[in-house]
């Protein structure tokens, strides 16, 4: 017996190929996509720093005349250098340790150039004279921090065990 009307079977397979086609393509794209690196996060802004203004500037160009040049306060030069330790011998000769301007102390020898226009002249037990030059007069001498003395305790306060005759 033959059939009148037998359908194409071409339709169907088509369809059912290109349905698994994109199914397999789906399927890897998102394999793939999963399974690369995070999207790296993007530089931070740059902010610019915000313009300031000189007050006195802005004011000299809008014709203001100053009234007043004030000087700004220069420090004690004795307050710049802090002596923290000095090797003399009896000649005053040796080398003191300072620090200047609150930078980390370094040794110096007499007759080493500390800072501008200071130079290290000479060192006692307990001191260092500074001056403009080595053969001028002294212009302040730096005194080493007194400690406190340690009191001395018994013992039996410092937990030490004390034997009884």
């Amino acid at each position: 017996m033959s059939v009148p009307y037998a359908p194409a079977r071409w339709p169907a397979a088509t369809t059912t190929a290109v349905l698994w086609a994109l199914a397999a393509a789906s399927i890897v794209f998102w394999g793939l996509r999963l399974m690369a690196p995070p999207d790296a996060m993007a530089p931070p802004a740059i902010v610019a720093p915000a313009a300031t203004a000189d007050p006195a500037a802005v004011a000299r160009m809008l014709g203001a005349v100053p009234s007043e040049i004030v000087a700004a306060p220069t420090p004690d030069a004795a307050s710049r250098f802090v002596l923290l330790g000095v090797v003399a011998d009896t000649d005053q000769q040796g080398a003191a340790l300072i620090a200047v301007d609150g930078k980390p102390a370094r040794p110096f020898r007499v007759g080493a150039k500390i800072a501008e226009g200071y130079v290290l002249q000479s060192v006692t037990v307990r001191a260092a004279t500074l001056g403009a030059r080595a053969d001028s007069a002294p212009m302040f001498t730096l005194q080493l921090p007194v400690r406190p003395l340690a009191v001395l305790a018994p013992p039996a306060a410092l937990g030490a065990p004390v034997s009884q005759p």
